[in-house]
């Protein structure tokens, strides 16, 4: 698995839509997105540590690869 970068809330939400998730709804400063059955909640924090990253690709079923494609 490739070493995941630093990003902000905002990044990691620009580059899930590039997947094909949609903004769903936004709770405070968490934004709740979906693709197909699959959801995701990002917060939209100034930098995401890498763990918590890990896990919101992990709900999206999204690989680290394809992930970084798309920033």
């Amino acid at each position: 698995m490739p070493k995941l970068p630093d990003v902000s809330g905002k990044e990691a939400r620009r580059a899930l839509e590039r997947l094909g998730f949609v903004f769903k709804r936004q709770s405070g400063s968490h934004v709740i997105m979906r693709r197909g059955n699959r959801g995701c909640v990002v917060p939209m924090h100034r930098e995401i540590s890498r763990g918590t990253l890990k896990g919101i690709l992990e709900q999206a079923g999204v690989s680290a690869g394809e992930f970084i494609a798309a920033l």
